[in-house]
């Protein structure tokens, strides 16, 4: 297949991540953390419109009742179509902001957290009920970053960045239980570390590699399956979109580096470059 990258956002994003399609708009969602804004892009008009949120914000994913639902710094909100927030859990902590997220085929939210010095162990990752309930399944988290299932749902998969690994629980998607974790595959033979992630049609997974300019496909056994290079060297996560969900989007990051390249901070478009799955709706 023709590697052609396409430019959707030409931006200067310091902390650019949490792509996610939002079928009822047909639209891609992603962040800035460190800019405090939730980018809407619209790739039927070639718009990209801005939400300034209150904090950084970590990830924000659709929510069924309308407006999104998003990991602050400080706890899970939901913000309203007409531009209302209020907080669903709120978890402050000195030090820490919200991460990577993402909703299983339930409707719930599964959210990440990790100290600003990414200092070993001060994160965590949560399961959120769409009523408020939450509880910490991961408690000594570096880095919470991608976290997928299979198609069927009955594995999870998860990255704790400094590990280097992408982990797999099995999943009981009736009671939100992950159990069993275990590693499928360790990210080796490159400088990147394993970031966001998202998994296609055919249960592979998509893993960004940050500092690693390249995006990885592993097989459901674990297997490298395919390398692709990018055009940045800070890949932050990947999703797919479009009307058949075989668009791959990219969010990049121009976050300490000294000299960025010049699609540092953008978001980027393979068309065409795989199958996707439908991205689910935060039941809140």
């Amino acid at each position: 297949m023709e590697l052609v990258f396409e430019v959707a956002v030409r931006g200067d994003a310091t902390l650019g991540e949490g792509p996610t399609w939002d079928t009822s708009t047909s639209t891609l969602l992603w962040v800035d953390i460190l800019g405090s804004a939730v980018h809407r892009y619209d790739p039927g008009r070639g718009r990209d419109d801005v939400l300034p949120t209150p904090q950084h914000v970590g990830a924000a994913k659709p929510r069924a009742a309308g407006g999104l639902v998003a990991n602050l710094k400080d706890g899970v909100a939901l913000l309203d179509a007409d531009g209302g927030q209020r907080w669903l859990v709120y978890w402050e902590r000195e030090g820490v902001r919200g991460n990577d997220a993402a909703v299983d085929a339930a409707g719930r939210l599964w959210a990440g957290t990790m100290r600003y010095d990414a200092a070993e162990g001060g994160g965590w990752l949560a399961r959120v009920e769409p009523d408020g309930a939450a509880k910490v399944l991961l408690d000594d988290v570096t880095i919470s970053n991608g976290i997928a299932w299979s198609p069927d749902s009955t594995l999870m998969y998860y990255i704790d960045t400094p590990t280097s690994r992408v982990d797999v629980f099995d999943y009981d998607l009736a009671t939100g239980s992950a159990t069993d974790r275990r590693p499928l595959c360790t990210v080796e033979g490159t400088p990147g570390s394993p970031d966001g992630m998202c998994v296609d049609a055919d249960g592979c997974l998509w893993v960004a590699l940050w500092g690693g300019n390249a995006i990885r496909r592993y097989t459901p056994e674990g297997k490298l399956d395919r390398e692709v290079p990018m055009p940045v060297s800070q890949p932050t996560a990947c999703a797919f979109g479009g009307h058949d969900f075989t668009d791959l989007y990219v969010t990049t990051a121009r976050e300490g580096l000294q000299e960025p390249e010049e699609l540092a901070g953008s978001l980027l478009v393979l068309p065409g470059f795989g199958v996707g799955l439908p991205s689910t709706v935060f039941a809140g």
